[in-house]
């Protein structure tokens, strides 16, 4: 793709008459950074430099395009193969253990995401991955749209990724799927204990011909899953999620009262008062009595005499 990607610039250039300095002072780059991508060589073009090739030659956004598979090209084999997949699925069954699934993702809400745990050389990779997250949501609001499931650990809804302000605005969005027939959002509470898929994500995705292929992720790997009777095995891991999860209205429900906590702040002791709780508590497991009433949070009881 970064072969395509440079002989349409080269052809579109040459089209325009321009040599390549005179394209590089037209874009803000050197001669030699033109060179580079015409030859496919060296670093992969951002998406700004995409779109400003793009207006340079006017191209009416064909670098635009493009470039999203030319910026796939560094992903590993497994993980291209797997947004290939995502493209065509008629139906996309996801459960997520500690972040809310791209598909459904603010725009806020995925920056906070793409910022941490990854090794990013600049605030311009940061924006290109965000706008690339942004682009995939356009397939569930296109007329192929697929079906999308998904089962959200509670935790998802409970941490505040980016901030109170972020995480309320990511959680009315997801009431906001109430409305689309097409996507159904489950929550898995705590209170359902262990289960099979607690290390990560899962994603089922099917196929146009109704083969399926599965996905797992964790913090820094992922596995595409394509064998067949492995796929069985986890769609029923995946019904088994499902069955366990509260039902798509008592999810929301939850969701709303998640969003209601978080308007009004949640009642977290601070450092100190934890630091004096947890001496109580030492105390209190060594036998010795406590000083004083003191002041207690919900879940932190006197032991019975």
């Amino acid at each position: 793709m970064a072969a395509l990607f440079g002989a349409r610039v080269r052809r579109l250039r040459t089209a325009a008459g321009l040599t390549q300095a005179e394209l590089g002072h037209r874009t803000h780059v050197v001669s030699t950074r033109i060179t580079q991508i015409e030859r496919a060589s060296g670093a992969k073009p951002t998406l700004e430099l995409a779109r400003a090739l793009d207006a340079a030659l006017g191209a009416d956004d064909l670098l635009v395009e493009l470039w999203p598979y030319v910026y796939r090209e560094a992903f590993p084999d497994w993980s291209r193969r797997f947004m290939e997949y995502a493209e065509r699925a008629v139906a996309v069954h996801e459960y997520a253990a500690h972040v809310v699934p791209g598909l459904l993702q603010t725009e806020d809400y995925a920056r906070a995401v793409l910022k941490v745990g990854r090794t990013l050389g600049s605030k311009e990779q940061l924006e290109e991955r965000v706008a690339l997250r942004m682009g995939r949501q356009e397939r569930i609001g296109a007329p192929d749209r697929p079906e999308l499931w998904v089962v959200l650990d509670e935790a998802v809804l409970r941490r505040p990724v980016g901030g109170r302000p972020v995480m309320r605005e990511q959680l009315a969005r997801l009431l906001g799927t109430a409305t689309a027939r097409h996507i159904t959002v489950q929550v898995l509470p705590f209170d359902q204990g262990e289960h099979a898929v607690m290390g990560g994500s899962l994603t089922l995705l099917t196929m146009p011909d109704g083969a399926e292929v599965a996905y797992t992720e964790g913090a820094h790997y992922g596995q595409l899953i394509e064998d067949p009777d492995e796929v069985r095995s986890f769609a029923l891991t995946y019904d088994r999620l499902r069955a366990a999860a509260l039902p798509p209205l008592m999810s929301l429900d939850m969701i709303r009262s998640v969003m209601e906590d978080n308007h009004r702040g949640a009642n977290v002791p601070s450092r100190t008062e934890r630091r004096r709780l947890a001496q109580e508590q030492l105390q209190q497991s060594g036998g010795r009595q406590l000083r004083g009433g003191g002041r207690h949070f919900p879940g932190s009881r006197r032991p019975r005499p």
